[in-house]
């Protein structure tokens, strides 16, 4: 009797594999679609078909995305330094402009030097392998951001975890990281948790650290240019502005809306990043018209606090009028408000009602958040009125209604 030979899979195979795998994804109602928008960010923006509807979930928490003095900036860049560098900067140069960026947010973050990238997520992705081996060790929140995450991956520092915004735990894990006789420990902590709006205890952790001989970084990416009373960020809300060894974030949020990442702190890292971070070396650097809009962003800011202060003003009173409406949030004081539906198909229901009463907000399921803790998350801006949010409130509590969320 003769074998036949295993018959040799084909490329077909892999789309049909492919095919499965999104109908499955489908069916356990976690896809996730992309809503088109024809107009800037702002409190209102327009859908394809023509319809304005209110914005509740840009990261665009000052409002200036659309700026008139950004988009000002933008436009003189692009006509005196070009559309791009078309490489990176060691080979092609580096613009003045970029020089001057990386000052400016070194002197507003309280650091001491800076260095760009083209995203935050490659910030984070080029930070740990050039800085740590395996003879050290980093110590990371559990619900850390995936970009960090994945940088860690990247590093063969040995890992710990300690459980989300537990101090006792964090404390355990480097007291066995030193007992493992680790050189050099790195705890690195997002300083507010994108899914839930969680403000790190940067007061406390800056403690243990320091008791313990280790470095602290964090990741600003929802933070940077209106947490704390001047909006330097999360280390300013908690009290030890200065005091964080190293800082990742981004342009692409608060501080103008594009795109554009960072790393700031002492100047022998900054410097040793320049060398061997991988995503600075081999990845075009940041377009000219972001970063001269967003040495705009830097000027408005440290003009006034009346941006940061209108997002505080909007963020309470939304907080307050959603709960009276019946829902039930994360508590907190950020402009993340996190309102729980647990189930990912009533959140993807609710999401969908919600733009047919003109209110665009999106339901967030696992795998972007834990499975049984789906939610339709809500970020508030500065450019926000009170009439918008009103409105907002009003859609969510008869929508909630409809979908027996809510009495």
């Amino acid at each position: 009797m003769t074998t036949q030979a295993p018959q040799t899979p084909s490329t077909e195979d892999f789309y049909r594999h492919l095919q499965n795998e999104l109908q499955g994804i489908r069916e356990a109602g976690l896809y996730k679609n992309e809503r088109i928008i024809t107009s800037p960010q702002g409190a209102v923006v327009t859908t394809r078909d023509g319809r304005e509807v209110i914005n509740l979930c840009a990261n665009n928490y000052l409002g200036l995305s659309a700026h008139p003095q950004v988009l000002e900036a933008a436009h003189e860049a692009l006509r005196t330094h070009g559309y791009g560098l078309s490489s990176v900067r060691f080979i092609c140069g580096t613009q003045d402009i970029h020089k001057e960026l990386e000052q400016r947010l070194a002197r507003f973050l309280g650091t001491e030097d800076t260095i760009l990238y083209a995203a935050a997520f490659d910030a984070n992705g080029g930070l740990f392998e050039p800085l740590l081996g395996e003879q050290d060790a980093i110590i990371s929140d559990e619900l850390n951001h995936a970009s960090i995450i994945d940088g860690i991956r990247l590093c063969k520092a040995k890992r710990y975890r300690y459980k989300h915004n537990d101090m006792a735990d964090l404390e355990r894990q480097l007291v066995e990281a030193r007992q493992a006789g680790a050189r050099h420990v790195l705890v690195f902590t997002d300083g507010v948790f994108s899914m839930d709006g969680t403000i790190a205890q940067l007061d406390q952790i800056r403690e243990i650290t320091h008791r313990h001989g280790a470095l602290l970084g964090i990741d600003e990416c929802h933070a940077s240019g209106f947490m704390g009373k001047t909006g330097r960020g999360t280390h300013e809300h908690r009290g030890v502005y200065g005091q964080v060894d190293i800082i990742t974030g981004t342009l692409g949020k608060a501080l103008g809306g594009a795109s554009g990442g960072f790393t700031t702190g002492r100047k022998e890292v900054i410097e040793l990043l320049r060398q061997r971070s991988r995503p600075y070396l081999f990845s075009n650097t940041v377009a000219p018209s972001i970063v001269g809009a967003s040495l705009a962003v830097l000027d408005l800011l440290e003009a006034s606090t009346a941006l940061r202060d209108k997002l505080e003003a909007n963020t309470t009173y939304f907080r307050e009028a959603i709960q009276q409406a019946g829902f039930q949030i994360k508590p907190g004081t950020h402009p993340i408000v996190p309102i729980m539906v647990f189930d990912a198909v009533k959140a993807q229901q609710l999401s969908a009602r919600l733009l047919e009463l003109g209110v665009y907000a999106v339901g967030f399921f696992y795998p972007v958040v834990p499975k049984e803790q789906a939610r339709v998350r809500v970020q508030i801006s500065a450019v926000h009125e009170r009439e918008h949010l009103e409105k907002a409130v009003a859609a969510f509590a008869q929508a909630g209604r409809e979908l027996g969320l809510v009495k």
